[in-house]
């Protein structure tokens, strides 16, 4: 089991993720829309948890919105796109001053569990990205970069947080928006 806390999109932007996948995946480019067990949603991750106790993180989580005063919805600037290694490309996104202490505040609420906190997922480390490949050589990275290209730059508004098991795509969402 693997545990991320995402923030989730709304219907519109949602939906402009999923076109971007289906026109990515019409040109041989693996997607989330097709990866492992195919009940991905578009999304932006604020920490993934590499070790962690299940019950303890959901109540963590449940409790952001006091703790944090559910900040509400939130905008994402997207500029262009961002290749990780092993061939993964993202849609990247700006990292505010407001966005950048959400995150550390979810993080630390989240290691206070005694939850493992993946090293990219880690403040200062952390970049905001909604992922659309997931493994594509690297010859192929020019054809992803022009299929997005078109459609930016664009605005993702995240509406909505959940905690994912990323093994089966489990979904638990908040009450509040961290």
């Amino acid at each position: 089991m693997a545990l991320a806390l995402c923030l989730l999109l709304d219907p519109a932007s949602d939906r402009l993720v999923r076109a971007l996948w289906r026109r990515l995946e019409e040109q041989g480019v693996p997607t989330l829309l097709t990866h492992t067990h195919g009940r991905h949603v578009p999304h932006v991750s604020y920490a993934v948890l590499l070790a962690a106790e299940r019950q303890a993180v959901l109540s963590a989580a449940a409790g952001l919105g006091d703790e944090l005063d559910d900040e509400g919805p939130l905008g994402m600037a997207v500029q262009g796109v961002v290749v990780f290694p092993r061939g993964r490309a993202a849609l990247a996104g700006s990292t505010t001053a407001a966005l950048a202490t959400r995150q550390a505040r979810a993080v630390e609420a989240l290691r206070a569990t005694g939850a493992v906190i993946h090293r990219h997922y880690e403040p200062g480390h952390w970049m905001p990205h909604v992922s659309l490949t997931t493994g594509v050589a690297g010859a192929r990275l020019p054809s992803v970069v022009e299929a997005v290209s078109d459609r930016l730059p664009l605005t993702l508004r995240c509406d909505r947080a959940a905690i994912i098991d990323t093994t089966d795509g489990t979904t638990w969402e908040l009450t509040c928006v961290p």
